[in-house]
């Protein structure tokens, strides 16, 4: 029996957590094809989707390892080693930054925390001081171990470019396109979130993090309303989740137009999709951008910061229309010509990354799987 470990012991909410829930749904199709036995290292096993079968899997949970950076360090370098003693697995995948210390014939790390990539802002360092940390250390806990790996994943081209130049490791550009996902059943209460479905709908959702950019589309919300008041901005936070949320509410708490809704499940953002007219993405960093490929399925327009992720993740998309992350009047322009239905749209080509590059999990898992058996097979025959 092939063994592979799965570690998404980090993975607690967001996009990031439907990287470990995509990886477990596409590999539990191809377990039987490949005869793997699998076990999974997570933070709680509460945090799955219904639709994971979990008898396909062995899991061990780890609860503590968030509550602090020591207990994190400790698992990746101390704990993973004595697991892999105990488990011998063949394939070991970890799904959040950080290559552990194991033993094993054939592992990967999953890279999707971008901090390295930010240009920190001294003013806003204290709203999010965890995230301000990690753009000054990322780099180096990237580096700890990175080449024991066979590849490092990435999650677009421009990533991988720049892991090649900072690490010198081998990379694998993988899209993370969501297997579909069904959500639970759900009548979305408008009233109930203050929301009025008779306007125009613009949408952002996102954790409030510094780099998400929620000051432009309040700004330009706040200069639109002076225009009209047909409109309203829905956004997933309400002041109370951190000190950047805080300060976006009291800055922006007046503009009538603005929803302040909180930080809500993802059947509620799926329902909100349905009856959005715009999603609007004004983040000045991601790996990839999630809610941009998880509406496009809606085919209605998505305005997005003008930066290489974002081009990358539309590719040839029809609907959408880039602007400067850091010019709300440009912002507050297009969407009143949305409502005027006189915005063109804006087009582009596809870019295809080089392989090895993957743009769904069945064919990455796939990929890895037969890899590491080339690799163990080789060993094997080494000994003998």
């Amino acid at each position: 029996m092939f063994k592979v470990v799965i570690s998404g012991v980090n993975l607690v909410e967001g996009g990031i957590l439907s990287i470990l829930q995509d990886s477990l749904k596409s590999i539990s199709k191809i377990k039987r094809q490949h005869e793997l036995e699998i076990t999974v290292l997570l933070h709680d096993l509460k945090l799955l989707d219904e639709g994971i079968d979990k008898n396909c899997f062995t899991f061990i949970e780890y609860p503590e390892v968030k509550s602090s950076w020591l207990k994190r360090v400790k698992f990746e370098y101390i704990e993973s080693k004595e697991l892999s003693n105990q488990l011998k697995p063949d394939l070991w995948i970890s799904l959040h930054d950080i290559t552990p210390n194991v033993n094993c014939e054939f592992q990967v790390v999953y890279c999707h925390n971008p901090s390295v990539f930010y240009k920190l802002d001294v003013k806003r360092f204290f709203y999010d001081i965890k995230f301000s940390l990690f753009c000054i250390f990322y780099r180096y806990l990237y580096q700890i171990n990175i080449k024991k790996n066979a590849y490092v994943i990435v999650q677009q081209n421009w990533i991988r470019k720049a892991f090649r130049t900072m690490y010198g490791v081998n990379t694998i550009v993988a899209y993370p396109i969501q297997t579909k996902h069904i959500p639970e059943p759900m009548v979305l209460n408008d009233e109930l979130l203050g929301i009025d479905m008779n306007k125009k709908i613009f949408f952002f959702p996102s954790i409030p993090r510094i780099f998400k950019n929620f000051e432009v589309v309040c700004k330009a919300a706040e200069l639109l309303e002076k225009k009209t008041a047909t409109f309203e901005l829905v956004i997933t936070l309400n002041g109370t989740e951190n000190k950047y949320a805080s300060h976006i509410f009291e800055k922006y708490g007046h503009v009538k137009s603005i929803k302040f809704i909180g930080v809500q499940k993802r059947a509620i953002i799926n329902e909100l999709y349905a009856k959005t007219d715009c999603l609007l993405f004004p983040s000045k960093l991601e790996t990839w951008g999630l809610p941009l490929s998880e509406f496009r399925s809606f085919n209605k327009l998505i305005m997005v910061s003008d930066l290489p992720y974002a081009h990358e993740n539309m590719g040839n998309y029809e609907k959408v229309k880039f602007f400067d992350p850091n010019n709300a009047e440009e912002l507050a322009e297009y969407m009143f010509l949305f409502m005027k239905s006189e915005l063109i749209f804006d087009k582009q080509s596809v870019m295809v990354p080089d392989q090895p590059f993957f743009n769904n999990w069945d064919s990455l898992l796939s990929f890895l799987i037969g890899k590491a058996k080339d690799k163990v097979s080789a060993q094997m025959g080494l000994k003998s």
